[in-house]
């Protein structure tokens, strides 16, 4: 069955950086566009970021670019979010999904908590 597992998460001061990691399995992980994707205390879920199939192109949501950088590793089946110069507003649990059209499979996701 597919699983998505993400890791990384925690406490970061303002300024600080983490790496977020999703681990895949039960399916052709390299033949899946991957997305990022957060829900900020009491809002609405919110869309990071995306990379294609083939890892080739990565997309942002306006908030994070130039922070943030997407990636992948299929050879292990794993998506990465490399997320530097966090703010208090990147606080949210963080959460990797499928894309098969629409993201159709979710991980549990990550804390990401940003305070000094």
């Amino acid at each position: 069955q597919v699983q998505l597992v993400e890791s990384g998460g925690g406490l970061v001061q303002p300024g600080g950086s983490l790496r977020l990691s999703c681990a895949a399995s039960g399916f052709t992980f390299s033949g899946y566009d991957m997305s990022w994707v957060r829900q900020a205390p009491g809002k609405g879920l919110e869309w990071v970021s995306d990379i294609n199939a083939g890892g080739i192109k990565g997309y942002y949501a306006e908030s994070v670019k130039g922070r943030f950088t997407i990636s992948r590793d299929d050879a292990s089946n794993t998506l990465y979010l490399q997320m530097n110069s966090l703010k208090p507003e990147d606080t949210a649990v963080y959460y990797c999904a499928r894309h098969n059209g629409a993201p159709d499979y979710w991980g549990q996701g990550t804390q990401v908590t940003v305070s000094s």
